[in-house]
């Protein structure tokens, strides 16, 4: 009787994963996928921020000018702080129109993911989209301050010239600036919620340690490098260079940048790090 024999021949699979920043880049691209449900969350926020106010979207204007006028009276009528020429009112509100932007998103951003938490359970889609959707609906916000101080330029006759292009990068680097905080600051909350206790008191701190009101050059020489890591530094000192044509040291724009960079490709890492388990976290 003859044996058969049967061979048996093995297969091997190979499994090809893409990198990790290509993992990144997709995940991006499917934020992008999701554009609409972006513009709809971000439609949402205004409409819940000044639904049923009586003022509205004039909010948006009244918060503003009253820390205008507090940081005016206290740094240019009671400090009588060197403005480098400009008038004291336009200086302050130059420094103040990135910071209300960038606390603005910082705060909607740190409490959006607790915030949508039943979205978040229910439905699948890319969580990176809730944070994104307070820098688009805090844009809003950003656009009715550059108005003001635009009026304000015309109202104090200061002449139109071409370096005023240049603060078009440093809006963008603003958004950019507040972008990245405000992913890192969602990703903390989640995980540590006493986390937006905090961010408040940091806010209010570096208020007062950013050149809102006062310039960047009446800090001390050597504690200018611990200054200049502050990335509001260098984007509102460069506000205000573009606009009056004051000083600037391009060292704090330098670093401004690289800070910015930083904190945006790292916030973007580490919450999607956290992605996979934000539903369970919350």
């Amino acid at each position: 009787m003859s044996q058969r024999k049967h061979q048996k021949s093995s297969s091997q699979v190979t499994v090809l994963q893409a990198g990790v920043s290509a993992r990144y880049f997709q995940r991006l691209l499917e934020c992008f996928r999701y554009r609409d449900l972006l513009r709809m969350l971000s439609y949402r926020d205004l409409r819940v921020r000044y639904a049923q106010t009586f003022l509205g979207i004039t909010w948006a204007l009244i918060n503003p000018v009253i820390a205008v006028l507090l940081l005016y009276f206290v740094f240019s009528i009671v400090a009588k702080v060197d403005t480098n020429g400009v008038p004291p009112l336009l200086f302050t509100m130059a420094g103040l129109c990135s910071w209300t932007y960038f606390t603005r998103v910082i705060n909607d951003a740190g409490h959006s993911i607790v915030g949508a938490q039943t979205l978040v359970k229910k439905v699948y889609f890319p969580r990176l989209i809730i944070p994104l959707s307070k820098v688009l609906s805090g844009l809003v916000d950003y656009i009715i301050v550059l108005i003001l101080l635009f009026i304000l330029l015309l109202v104090y006759k200061i002449p139109f010239h071409t370096q005023m292009l240049m603060i078009f990068p440093f809006i963008l680097l603003t958004i950019l600036a507040g972008t990245g905080f405000g992913v890192w600051v969602a990703a903390l909350s989640i995980r540590y919620r006493d986390f937006g206790q905090i961010v408040p008191v940091i806010l209010r701190i570096g208020m007062f340690i950013s050149p809102i009101a006062y310039g960047a050059s009446l800090v001390p020489e050597k504690f200018r490098w611990i200054y200049n890591l502050n990335p509001l530094t260098g984007i509102i000192e460069g506000f205000r260079w573009a606009l009056f044509n004051t000083p600037l040291d391009p060292v704090s724009v330098w670093v401004s940048l690289i800070m910015v960079v930083m904190v945006l490709l790292s916030g973007i890492w580490y919450f999607f790090r956290l992605d996979q388990f934000i539903a369970d976290i919350i």
